[in-house]
Parts: structure tokens; C-alpha cells; sequence
């Protein structure tokens, strides 16, 4: 497994952006999907975005599509989510997770073997 941390969370008003950093541990990490999955308050973790190895391949949930970009940063180990006008909603606990396996669907969570520590994100109304 590769070990995952990441960065960036915080404190953020309503229509705010948040960058979140995850940075691996592996030389290999050219060769993992990355995913960006969130835990708010009473719910279950759910799928936000995904990348494949090269970044050809990109996939988001509704609920943030056009509000969201990720990106990844081989040389650097890093996969990175910018998150654009914020809500109150989109408070959570946000995870980054790897992959090693190429899949057809990049939103399933439990085909992520990896996973970091979680930085929380809270948007205030």
C-alpha cells in the first residue's frame, strides 16, 4: 500500500475555494488511479473525483461537477482537488485513496486500497 497525506483543508465562508493536496509516499505512484472521496456529518463517504495515472481520464459526481477540478502532479507524488463556490453542504471530512488497478469506474469506493488520514473542510453560511 502507499501511504497517503493530505493537505489543505480548513475553514472556509460560503462561495469560498479550497485547494486539498494529497502527497504519496511511493516513487510509483505514476501508475495508481487517484481518487478524492468525502465523509460529512452522519453520512456515509462517498465519491467526489477521480483520475487515471496519465490524466486522460477524469470523472466527478454531480454533486460537484463545475465546481470542482482535479489534477495530479506525477513528478511531484501529488494529486490535487480545487474546490470552487463552496456550501455549506460540502462540509466533510475529504480522503484521498489510490488505486493500482486501471477500472472502467473510478467512483467505486471500495476498489481503493489506499487510503490517507482525511482533512476536514467546513463551510460556514
Amino acid at each position: 500500500q502507499v501511504q497517503l497525506v493530505e493537505s489543505g483543508g480548513g475553514l472556509v465562508q460560503s462561495g469560498g475555494s479550497l485547494r486539498l493536496s494529497c502527497a504519496a509516499s511511493e516513487r510509483t505512484f505514476s501508475i495508481y488511479a487517484m481518487g478524492w472521496f468525502r465523509q460529512g456529518p452522519g453520512k456515509e463517504r462517498e465519491f467526489i473525483a477521480a483520475i487515471n495515472w496519465s490524466g486522460g481520464r477524469i470523472s466527478y459526481a454531480d454533486s460537484v461537477k463545475g465546481r470542482c477540478t482535479i489534477s495530479r502532479d506525477n513528478g511531484k507524488n501529488s494529486v490535487y482537488l480545487q474546490m470552487n463556490s463552496l456550501k455549506p453542504g460540502d462540509t466533510a471530512v475529504y480522503y484521498c485513496a489510490a488505486d493500482r488497478v486501471s477500472r472502467p469506474d473510478m467512483s467505486r469506493i471500495d476498489a481503493y486500497d489506499s487510503w490517507g488520514q482525511g482533512t476536514q473542510v467546513t463551510v460556514s453560511s
